[in-house]
């Protein structure tokens, strides 16, 4: 039998948003080991480029996009963009991004990745529960972790997983619950969920369904709470999760860029960890299949206004991140030989 091919389709003003935006997308599925960059071609129609990388998940880039960061199974990646302002690349791409530099961290399966102030890098461990930073010498170097757990172990205690930056520093991050024994979180991915304010450690959100991915914009902590199929705010003074809007899927990955935010879908895998979810029921309820894709939301209005869809062997999403100014990226990866063909030299 044929393994599914891939098939990514763009609703219909999909590939205008990205021109009048000036941006590109990049995103992660580490259920198929890919980094996904998503562009468009000088005829203006969708440009899909991917590199093979495994168990790819947190993605993050600087302001300007031109450097770009994602965690994979063992290792913590830099990439640089190889082309001056104005050049190209063979293909047409005006962004080649080339993983200078890598972290070797052992499977501590690193989620959620961030840039310090300092341009430093923050990486949930997701393994040991608290948030690192690469070593030039060790594994990692951890940084801070929740109250409630006792100590570093190789144990998944709480399910660590997103974390927010604000004012160049971290600021909150996700659990789905505040066990602190070996796997406890799975006994706890119903109504378990935490947002938890660093580093004091408050927990400022209680109530959710496996949540994932914070990010601060403009004073707002926005939130999926994946689980039950939503993005939403935290109002931080009542501990409240107010909704924006319903994903039909399960949501990880969200980028926001002025007023827009861009949100992974994946659909619900047949496994005990994404059965039982309220996400289950509230598709039910609206007659609706779990999707893989991209969803464009309009903050000012909770609408979703632009959609990719992604069906075939991708099915799971984790990370998704913004490149600002990039037409048409371009990446560099291990499997070809170009890497060994692509020379570029500092001046």
């Amino acid at each position: 039998m044929d393994a599914p091919k891939l098939e990514i389709s763009a609703s219909r003003q999909f590939t205008s948003w990205l021109a009048e935006q000036q941006l590109s997308l990049a995103f992660t599925t580490y259920q198929s080991g890919k980094l996904f960059l998503i562009g468009l071609k000088t005829d203006g129609r969708l440009s899909i480029f991917e590199r093979t990388f495994e168990r790819c998940m947190g993605l993050c880039a600087t302001e300007d996009g031109r450097t770009l960061w994602m965690s994979s199974l063992y290792q913590l990646w830099r990439f640089e963009n190889a082309l001056p302002p104005g050049q190209s690349a063979p293909g047409g791409f005006d962004r080649l991004y080339v993983p200078q530099v890598g972290f070797t961290t052992g499977d501590v399966d690193a989620h959620d990745i961030a840039l310090d102030g300092a341009g430093g890098t923050v990486f949930v461990n997701t393994l040991f529960s608290c948030l690192a930073a690469p070593s030039e010498a060790h594994s990692f170097r951890p940084l801070w972790r929740p109250p409630f757990i006792s100590r570093l172990a190789a144990e998944d205690r709480c399910h660590l997983n997103g974390l927010a930056m604000r004012a160049g520093a971290p600021a909150f991050a996700t659990a789905v619950s505040e066990s602190d024994v070996h796997e406890g979180w799975r006994a706890h991915r119903r109504e378990g969920g935490i947002v938890l304010e660093v580093p004091s450690g408050e927990i400022v959100c209680r109530g959710l369904s496996m949540p994932h991915s914070p990010r601060v914009r403009e004073g707002r902590l926005f939130v999926l709470n994946s689980g039950a199929g939503e993005l939403g705010c935290v109002d931080l003074a009542s501990g409240k999760f107010e909704p924006v809007c319903f994903c039909p899927g399960y949501a990880r990955g969200l980028a926001l860029h002025g007023p827009f935010a861009v949100i992974g879908l994946s659909t619900c895998r047949e496994s005990r960890t994404f059965s039982g979810l309220p996400l289950d029921e509230a598709l039910a309820a609206k007659g609706a299949e779990p999707r893989c894709g991209l969803l464009v939301v309009d903050l000012r209005t909770g609408d979703v206004v632009h959609s990719l869809t992604i069906e075939g062997v991708v099915r799971e999403l984790y990370d998704v991140t913004v490149l600002p100014g990039a037409r048409m990226p371009g990446a560099l990866g291990f499997k070809s030989e170009e890497i060994r063909r692509t020379i570029t030299i500092e001046e």
